[in-house]
């Protein structure tokens, strides 16, 4: 669960079980954590503990639709004040990244020339760059991209090949509101960023989408598919809530 702690009015009631959404946000989804309480008398937005999505207190038995709407509207603070709460990470020697889950350090070289290069000689593993200071975020972003769509169709082969569907082309970029879509002629898109989460976050979301082959929807029997392709699904889902939108804030002007 997103932000868990124990809170108890002063009746002595405890509060409702939380509930969750999503909303887009001009760096990338912002989560949100509903809390309804017996004792609150109107919405109270904060910013929550580890500075990665919203908590929002509201009156008991207030709808999701109003709670959004208020949200929404408040967007621009809610990014702003993650921004100030987790630093972005810019492209530039010495910064380190995730990969697969596993910090990498920058190390750029101005004289150097040709591709990115990784690099296991030292204690971190190292992301290697050669070429003018200008190019470092783009080659670095093209290489993440490249590791992105080798590991994303190797793992929708997997999952297509079990569920015995075709998938149609795949595309990956930087998407903002979705970790990944399926068309309705089953082309499947997916953020580049993934590739810095643990490889069962990229598997799942991989899953996700090929799941969307069989059913174009999210009732019980597309979940009972998914969950058959993927046992680690509720894991990956709590993963992506929780710690998702911080890949976001790595090189954050990657298109």
């Amino acid at each position: 669960m997103l932000f868990k702690f124990r809170d108890r009015s002063r009746s002595g009631r405890a509060p409702d079980a939380p509930r969750y959404l999503t909303i887009d946000g001009p760096d990338g989804p912002i989560p949100v954590e509903i809390r309804s309480h017996a004792t609150a008398r109107r919405m109270i937005l904060r910013l929550s503990p580890r500075g990665e999505g919203a908590l929002v207190t509201v009156p008991a038995g207030l709808g999701e639709r109003q709670v959004r709407a208020f949200v929404e509207s408040r967007t621009g603070w809610i990014a702003k004040r993650m921004r100030e709460a987790v630093p972005t990470v810019a492209a530039g020697h010495g910064a380190v990244i995730p990969v697969r889950d596993v910090v990498h350090a920058i190390v750029h070289r101005p004289e150097g020339r040709g591709a990115v290069r990784r690099s296991v000689t030292g204690e971190t593993p190292a992301l290697i760059v050669p070429g003018p200071a200008e190019t470092l975020d783009r080659k670095l972003r093209d290489w993440l991209k490249r590791q992105a769509r080798a590991d994303l169709e190797t793992a929708v082969r997997a999952h297509a090949d079990n569920l015995g569907v075709q998938a149609g082309r795949i595309t990956v970029r930087d998407t903002r509101s979705r970790w990944g879509s399926c068309t309705g002629t089953g082309n499947l898109n997916f953020s580049w960023r993934l590739v810095m989460a643990p490889p069962f976050v990229l598997g799942y979301v991989a899953a996700h989408e090929v799941a969307h082959l069989k059913e174009m929807n999210h009732g019980p029997r597309f979940w009972s598919i998914l969950k058959d392709l993927d046992p680690q699904t509720d894991r990956a889902e709590r993963w992506l809530k929780t710690d998702g939108p911080a890949l976001h804030r790595i090189l954050p002007n990657a298109g």
